[in-house]
């Protein structure tokens, strides 16, 4: 379909959208246009219940298909490299990674998720806080899902039974036909409880229906136990689950939706659920029953409180506005963003550099003035928000006044904020006037957040390398700056250019295991090579090489032959990579990479160098340059540290730089596949590299499943295996523990058992390290200290979270405990909701 284009404004926003003819819903001929117009016109009785929650999204780019096929969906957490940069924005960590997730705070945002065909919106029932922290919920969610032979009646008459429950706990409750299945049953709460509290309640009350009502209500998530009864989900009050969001729609083969109801509907035989022309019309009529619900909900924080609270109106001559400032007619219609330096005479001279963002003035102290030149770094302190008004003050502040001295402007006028990672990274081109300190001509600043200085307030303003070709143009720098973070600096933009990354404690960033739903577009991802072998951080300094494992052992003495590194760069590096060992036609071996580490701790030099080691490089987090020194490359864009990367020219006997895919997706993983690797690696060429931690940015793909195990017993062999053992039992760290996850006796060689039984035999208890081993594993079984990690391949985990048919694959020396967890979690895809 030929795309058609145009620009649209809302709620003084604009946005590019495009085939607003497309057909979402084939059955009925709802088109993109419908959708969007829907999500504006429900957005009053919408937004109350998305506003500063993370938002999920599932998107149907091609529509909902049919019943027979569904048709592709996406599911998304993190926010797509194309979203325009006026979509508000909150990190969220989870227990292995981080997800930027966007917020829905307006009816703009809403308009964009109907461009992206996000049909469904799914939150979770807690929000962020005014300093972006997860609050404690501010409602308790109850899923009523009707197992087969059962339907929406069934659920109504359980939703009936919960409504005398939750009156009796003063928690009056509302009901919403979730427009899939079922019904979900939402109750008001004040925030004193935190989710871990409430979802202990809903447990409990779901476990009494189910003792009450056998034969109606089952509590378990089994799908065994689901037949002729309703499934009371009361794990969505979890702080990591999501519901459907009241009002959303669902991409079902109707555009049906999550439509909140009267009770009196609930009662009334022949209940369905309604489409999105049907919620309009009863919202028309003035039928909103979440409107008691919906009325405590948190409106946008107050970003000049701060400001407020450290200004007395009466005292000082500057705007002190009673509260956040309404925009001017003018300034809505005007898609220019403004910005002020002044010259503050305070107790000491400094600059505030003020940049427009989000309704406010993000501000900076500058102690000596912004830079005019590139290759210079300014501290710039970050100071609390200021109003608008204050881009035009000038004037003395009165002593005993916060701020006290001469204020005048050294230069003003407009901006174009090119990229806004909030928290780190900030880059936007001003254009001053002809006679302010900016000398009248667009000039490129880099504000980078620096760690290492001792306070998340102090940041690096730099003037960027590579500056707008004419000055003053800023409707032609305009032109990317609505969902296009626009050029970045062709040179490396530090975090602190002159600080040493060898002397932290390194830790890679890690992927997140996937499948290839999670990638919606070859335009934002590039995509590597899974290496079978040892991750290792190479630090490079005065020709020697440290090999820093993930747990922050060195290798070096394991691999003497990658010490090549050191005469293959000139100047201090760091650099990422995995250390494989090659089979005879070349490809990774797992077990001869421990074969290998084996004989050269035991000595046997000779067996130890037939083995063929590679350090496979793929990422580089420091480099030392002529003109800045040493520089932190952990804030570059991953495509720029790649174009770094391949300019060193790593071309060793033991070391390579292994080409990044050029191709798709499903290229990428079919060349693996024929090379007979594990697997590949797709990583944003937008994203940073996180230190030590495990991100959505980068997800590897395998196309077996592997599983990192704690080893916790092991059971007496026989016949040809009595002086070694028959199998290993094993166990994965969860959120109480040890979790036992079965046995695996396959996949080893005579050598490996007689070595793993001498290993264990010093490590040996006299009771299990986990107390959820079943009586059949418990019965002839010796127990060791959960000290040693290892990794199975298997063919699925099974209802009881054991792994079905794991194969041997070796230890993870490389690996402590506490880094193991269920990969199988993360592969988990789609909201928690029915």
């Amino acid at each position: 379909m030929a795309r058609k284009e145009q620009t649209v404004k809302v709620a003084g926003r604009t946005l590019k959208v495009s085939n607003l003819d497309k057909v979402l819903y084939p059955l009925t001929g709802t088109t993109k246009g419908e959708v969007m117009d829907y999500f504006q016109q429900v957005a009053p009785a919408l937004l109350p219940h998305a506003v500063w929650r993370p938002a999920t999204r599932k998107r149907w780019v091609d529509g909902v298909g049919t019943s027979v096929d569904p048709g592709k969906v996406f599911f998304r957490k993190d926010l797509e490299d194309s979203a325009p940069s006026w979509i508000p924005t909150a990190k969220l960590r989870h227990k292995t990674h981080s997800n930027t997730y966007p917020l829905v705070n307006n009816e703009a945002v809403l308009a964009w998720m109907a461009q992206v065909a996000a049909l469904e919106i799914h939150v979770p029932q807690w929000r962020f806080d005014s300093s972006l922290e997860p609050a404690n919920p501010d409602r308790l969610v109850l899923d009523l899902d009707p197992g087969p032979g059962t339907g929406l009646a069934q659920c109504a008459e359980v939703a009936l039974i919960c409504r005398e429950i939750l009156d009796g706990m003063d928690l009056p409750s509302f009901p919403v036909t979730s427009g899939s299945k079922g019904i979900h049953l939402y109750a008001g709460l004040d925030g004193r409880y935190t989710s871990d509290e409430v979802n202990e309640v809903a447990k409990e009350l779901a476990s009494s229906l189910q003792r009450e009502h056998p034969q109606l209500v089952v509590a378990d998530m089994k799908r065994s136990l689901r037949e002729n009864k309703v499934l009371l989900d009361w794990s969505q009050n979890n702080a990591a689950k999501t519901t459907i969001c009241p009002y959303s729609l669902r991409g079902r083969t109707r555009p049906t939706v999550a439509a909140p109801r009267t009770w009196e509907e609930i009662e009334t035989p022949g209940l369905e659920h309604l489409d999105f022309h049907e919620v309009l019309d009863r919202l028309a009529d003035g039928i909103e029953p979440l409107a008691q619900l919906a009325a405590g909900h948190r409106q946008e924080p107050d970003r000049l409180a701060l400001y407020r609270s450290k200004r007395d109106a009466a005292m000082t001559p500057e705007p002190v506005p009673e509260q956040a400032e309404e925009e001017s007619e003018e300034s809505q219609e005007s898609t220019e963003l403004s910005f002020v330096i002044q010259e503050h005479h305070a107790r000491r001279l400094h600059w505030d550099f003020r940049l427009e963002h989000e309704g406010v003035l993000v501000s900076w102290a500058v102690p000596k003035g912004p830079p005019l030149e590139s290759g210079i770094q300014r501290l710039a302190v970050m100071t609390e928000d200021h109003p608008l008004s204050y881009g035009s003050f000038e004037g003395t502040i009165p002593k005993g006044s916060y701020g006290a001295g001469e204020v005048s402007i050294w230069d003003s006028g407009t901006c174009v904020i090119e990229k806004w990672r909030e928290g780190k990274e900030v880059i936007a081109v001003l254009y001053g006037s002809p006679s302010g300190g900016l000398g009248g001509v667009g000039r490129r600043f880099v504000l980078i957040q620096a760690r290492g200085m001792g306070d998340k307030d102090n940041w690096l303003l730099q003037l960027a390398k590579d500056q707008p070709e004419q000055a003053g143009n800023l409707a032609e720098a305009g032109a990317a700056s609505d969902g296009d973070p626009g050029p970045s600096p062709q040179e490396p933009t530090p975090k602190q250019a002159v600080k040493d990354l060898s002397g932290e404690l390194l830790r890679p960033m890690l992927a997140t295991p996937g499948t290839p739903k999670d990638i919606f577009s070859d335009e934002e991802w590039s995509y590597e090579m899974k290496w079978d072998g040892y991750r290792a951080l190479a630090v490079v300094q005065d020709k020697k090489t440290r090999l820093l494992s993930r747990n922050g052992h060195d290798l070096a003495e394991d691999f003497p032959e990658l010490q090549e590194l050191g005469s293959l760069l000139d100047e201090r590096a760091i650099l990422d990579g995995e250390i494989v060992a090659l089979d005879s036609s070349g490809r990774p071996d797992f077990s001869l990479l421990q074969q290998r580490v084996s004989h050269q701790r035991k000595k046997r030099t000779k067996l130890a160098s037939a083995i063929r080691i590679q350090y496979m490089v793929f990422d580089v987090l420091q480099l030392s340059y002529a003109e800045n020194g040493l520089v932190d490359l952990t804030a570059v864009p991953y495509g720029q540290r790649r174009q770094r990367l391949e300019g060193l020219e790593l071309d060793g006997r033991y070391v390579q730089v292994p080409p990044a895919h050029t191709g798709t997706l499903e290229e990428a993983i079919a060349t693996s596949s024929e090379l007979g690797l594990e697997g590949i690696v797709a990583k944003k060429r937008s994203s940073a590299y996180e230190l030590g931690g495990r991100s959505g940015s980068w997800i590897k793909i395998k196309h077996q499943l592997h599983q990192e195990v704690v080893v916790i017993g092991w059971r007496a062999g026989q016949g040809s295996r009595t002086r070694s053992l028959a199998s290993l039992l094993l166990a994965v760290p969860g959120e109480d523990g040890l979790e036992y996850a079965g046995r695996v006796g396959t996949g080893f060689s005579d050598a490996q058992l007689a070595s793993i039984r001498e290993r264990l035999g010093k490590i040996e208890r006299q009771t299990p390290p986990t107390k959820n081993v079943p009586a059949a594993h418990r019965r002839d079984a010796h127990w060791v200290d959960p000290e040693y990690v290892a990794e199975v391949r298997y063919s699925e985990l099974t209802g009881e979270r054991l792994l079905h048919q794991p194969v041997w694959r070796g230890w993870r020396d490389d690996k402590q405990p506490d880094q193991v967890r269920w990969e199988a979690e993360d592969l988990a895809e789609g909201p928690d909701s029915k």
